[in-house]
C-alpha cells in the first residue's frame, strides 16, 4: 500500500493545500483537519489504520505513537510542515518546499548500529565529605556508591555505602567501563568498635559504571560533557549538584549506544614504517577517542561522542560517519534539492541545522517569522559531519546557497575549516551562521537576497567523498583548471626540487595511497595528482627535503594519470650494457670511492662499482683472494675407492 498523507491545519493557522500537495507528491492526502491531536483524535485512528501514513506535523508525536499502540498498528512516519514550512511571514508560495519535505520523509531510514551498555550502577562520588556524603545519601538506595576523600576525616556512621581516602591519580573509560588508579589509598576498617583507616598504598586500581565528580576542580577528562558516564556539578550550585545526582541515579540498566563511525585500516595514512604523517583526527577529536595503533589509527567507541569532526576531515576515506552513513546523508540532499526544484521552486538555499536548530527553527515559527519559502531545512545528527564534500554537493545538485547554523556541541574549527575549504573551490556561496537568538536567524535569512543558482544542469555526484568533491567541482567551475585551496587541505600536488632529489624512492615505498610512484625500467619518479592525501609522510621520509606540497584541486584529465616528477638517465653496466640505477649517483659514488677507499684501492675492485648486482657477484667471486672462495671441496668417493680399499688389506 502506498504512503499517505494525514493532514491538519493546527486550527486553522496555517495554509495547506491537499489538492495541489496530492497533485506535486503522487501521494493520497486526507482531508485537511484543524484539531487532528484532540477533537478529531477517532479520525486519527482511522487515518492510522491504514499503516504506511504520513502526519505532517511532528509536535503531537507522543500521542499519536501511544495511539498507533492502542489501536495495534505501525507507528506513522513525521514530517514538520508546520514550524518548517507552514508558519511563515513568506508571502511566497511554500508548495515547492512542503512537497521536498514529504519527500525526504519517504525515504527509507538508514539501519542504526549500535553496542550494548552495561552499567551495574557502582558509582564513584569526588568531592569534599559535606557535599559527597549529601549526594551518597540520595544514591544509596538505587546505586552501589563510594565516596572517595582526598584526604582522612572522620567517617560517617553508615554502612549504607563506602567510603575511602587517596589521591585519583588516572582515570579512563566510559559509561560501565570506568578504570581509576588511586595512591595513597587508605580503606576504612569497620570490624572493631572504633572504625579506623587502614595502611596507605599506591597504585590502587579500582572499577566503577558512573563518576559523579562534586569537586569543583578540573575535569577529569577532555570535553567532560562529551563523556558518558561522567557527571560533573559544581559543588557551590545546590541546583546543580541536585541535577547531578538525578542524573547518575537514571544510568542503571543496559543502554545501546551509537556505532557513530566506520574505519578502514587500510586507508589510514596515519604512518608507515614508525614515520607519522596525517594526525587531523588525532588533534581534533575533543574526547580523546581516537589513539595511534602502529600505522593506523584505532577509535574507542565507548569514548566516542559521534561529533563527525575525524569523517569530515579524514583524507583519505579511513574515517567515514555511519550514523547514518555518508551516501544516507547524500540521498537527502539530492531529494530535497531536485523534488523542490520539479515542483516549480527556485534555486533553493538549504539551511543545515542539528537538534539544537531545530528547536530555534520551531522558536522562530511560532514567534517570530519562521523560515523564507526558499530555505530548506536538512537536520543531521551531528553538524560537524555535514564536510565540504556535502556542502558542495548541494551546490551541484541545484541549491544556491549553503548556510551551516552553529551549534554549542559542534566542533567550530572544523567546521570554519571545511567552509573555507568548500569557498575555496565554489566562490562565496558557503556560510556559517553564528546566531543565538530565532529572530536574528529569521532576520538573517529574509535579508538576504534570493541566490543565483550555482549550475546550469543539476548534478548527482556518486562516490566517496573525494570523488563526490572533484565531481561537484566540475560542475560548478566547469572552466577552471586548477583552483588554489588553503593550506591543510586534503587535496593538492607534490613538489619535487631536481637538484636536491637521488631518486632513492623512499617516498614511493611509504605513500600509503599510491600517489607516488616509480617506474621499473627507468630511474623516474611518478605521481598521481588525484590519489594524493597531502599526509605528510613522502616529505618527511625524503632524507634529501626535496619534497613540498601545493594544496590545490587539479580539475583536468592529467590529475588522474601518472606524470613524471623527476627523471634521470640510467647506468649501464660497464660489463653486460643492461640499465641499472641513475648515471648521476653511480658517477658520484665512483667519484668518491675509487682509488679513495681500501675497499676500492685497486682499479678491479673500483670497476665493480659500475657494474649491476648480477656482474658485481660475479665479478667478486671470480676475484683473486675472493671472500666467497673456500678450500678446495673433499674428493667425492665412489663404490670403486671402497673396493680398492679392500684389495690393499
Amino acid at each position: 500500500m502506498p504512503k499517505h498523507l494525514i493532514l491538519c491545519d493546527c486550527s486553522g493557522t496555517q495554509a495547506i493545500d491537499s489538492e495541489a500537495l496530492h497533485r506535486s507528491t503522487g501521494l493520497p492526502c486526507s482531508k485537511v483537519h484543524s484539531a487532528l491531536c484532540t477533537d478529531e483524535i477517532e479520525q486519527a485512528a482511522a487515518a492510522l489504520s491504514q499503516e504506511d501514513a504520513i502526519i505532517c506535523c511532528a509536535q503531537e508525536y507522543r500521542i499519536f505513537d501511544a495511539l498507533t499502540e492502542e489501536i495495534d498498528v505501525s507507528a506513522p512516519t513525521y514530517v514538520d510542515l508546520r514550524d518548517r514550512a507552514g508558519w511563515t511571514a513568506d508571502t511566497a508560495s511554500t508548495l515547492p518546499k512542503m512537497t521536498a519535505l514529504i519527500a525526504e520523509a519517504t525515504l527509507a531510514p538508514a539501519s542504526a548500529k549500535t553496542i550494548d551498555i552495561h552499567s551495574e550502577g557502582l558509582c564513584l562520588i569526588l568531592g569534599a565529605p559535606d557535599v559527597a556524603f549529601a549526594a551518597a545519601e540520595r544514591l544509596q538506595e538505587t546505586l552501589a556508591v563510594t565516596v572517595l576523600l582526598d584526604r582522612t576525616e572522620e567517617p560517617p556512621i553508615s554502612r549504607a555505602y563506602d567510603v575511602i581516602t587517596g589521591q585519583l591519580r588516572r582515570a579512563k573509560g566510559a559509561l560501565g567501563q570506568f578504570s581509576v588508579t588511586i595512591d595513597a589509598l587508605q580503606q576504612l576498617d569497620v570490624t572493631g568498635r572504633n572504625w579506623t583507616w587502614g595502611p596507605a598504598r599506591d597504585g590502587g586500581q579500582s572499577v566503577c559504571d558512573i563518576i559523579l565528580d562534586l569537586r569543583g576542580e578540573n575535569p577529569l577528562f577532555p570535553a567532560p560533557e562529551k563523556r558518558e558516564g561522567y557527571l560533573r556539578a559544581d559543588p557551590k550550585s545546590p541546583t546543580a549538584v541536585a541535577e547531578a545526582t538525578m542524573a547518575a541515579s537514571q544510568l542503571v540498566g543496559i543502554f545501546e549506544k551509537p556505532l557513530y563511525v566506520r574505519t578502514e585500516p587500510l586507508l589510514c595514512a596515519h604512518s608507515r614504517a614508525g614515520q607519522t604523517g596525517c594526525t587531523r583526527c588525532l588533534d581534533i577529536c575533543p574526547t580523546g577517542a581516537i589513539s595511534t595503533a602502529g600505522d593506523h589509527v584505532s577509535i574507542d567507541p565507548m569514548i566516542c561522542a559521534g561529533c563527525g569532526s575525524c569523517a569530515s576531515l579524514c583524507p583519505s576515506g579511513a574515517i567515514t560517519y555511519d550514523a547514518p552513513p555518508t551516501d544516507a546523508l547524500m540521498r537527502r540532499i539530492q531529494t530535497l534539492t531536485k523534488t523542490y526544484l520539479d515542483a516549480g521552486g527556485r534555486t533553493p538555499r538549504l539551511l543545515v541545522v542539528d537538534n539544537h536548530g531545530g528547536e530555534m527553527i520551531q522558536l522562530a515559527a511560532r514567534f517570530g517569522r519562521g523560515l523564507p519559502a526558499d530555505v530548506i531545512p536538512l537536520t543531521v545528527e551531528a553538524l560537524n559531519s555535514f564536510g565540504h564534500a556535502e556542502t558542495l554537493a548541494a551546490l551541484a545538485a541545484g541549491c544556491g546557497e549553503v548556510a551551516i547554523l552553529l551549534s554549542p556541541r559542534a566542533e567550530r574549527d572544523v567546521q570554519e575549516h571545511e567552509i573555507a575549504l568548500a569557498a575555496a573551490i565554489a566562490g562565496p556561496h558557503v556560510h556559517l551562521l553564528d546566531v543565538a537568538d530565532p529572530d536574528a536567524l529569521s532576520d538573517h535569512l529574509f535579508d538576504v537576497a534570493a541566490p543565483q543558482a550555482q549550475v546550469e544542469t543539476q548534478q548527482r555526484p556518486m562516490g566517496t567523498r573525494r570523488q563526490i568533491t572533484r565531481q561537484a567541482a566540475k560542475a560548478l567551475v566547469p572552466t577552471a583548471e586548477t583552483l588554489t585551496l588553503p593550506e591543510g587541505a586534503p587535496y593538492g600536488a607534490v613538489l619535487v626540487s631536481s637538484d636536491k632529489c637521488t631518486l632513492c624512492l623512499s617516498c614511493v615505498s611509504l605513500c600509503p595511497s599510491g600517489a607516488l610512484g616509480d617506474n621499473p625500467d627507468l630511474p623516474q619518479l611518478r605521481f598521481q595528482e588525484d590519489a594524493c592525501l597531502q599526509c605528510g609522510l613522502c616529505a618527511t621520509i625524503c632524507p634529501e627535503d626535496a619534497i613540498t606540497y601545493e594544496p590545490r584541486l587539479n580539475l583536468t584529465p592529467d590529475a588522474l594519470s601518472q606524470v613524471v616528477l623527476h627523471e634521470e638517465e640510467p647506468f649501464a653496466c660497464v660489463e653486460c650494457g643492461s640499465l641499472f640505477g641513475v648515471k648521476s649517483t653511480i658517477d658520484k659514488i665512483t667519484e668518491k670511492l675509487a682509488g679513495k677507499h681500501s675497499m676500492f684501492a685497486n682499479p678491479d675492485a673500483a670497476r665493480m662499482i659500475q657494474m649491476c648486482d648480477d656482474c658485481r657477484v660475479n665479478a667478486q667471486f671470480h676475484q683473486q683472494n675472493s671472500p666467497f672462495a673456500g678450500a678446495d671441496r673433499p674428493k667425492v668417493r665412489t663404490t670403486e675407492d671402497y673396493l680398492s680399499k679392500r684389495k690393499d688389506h
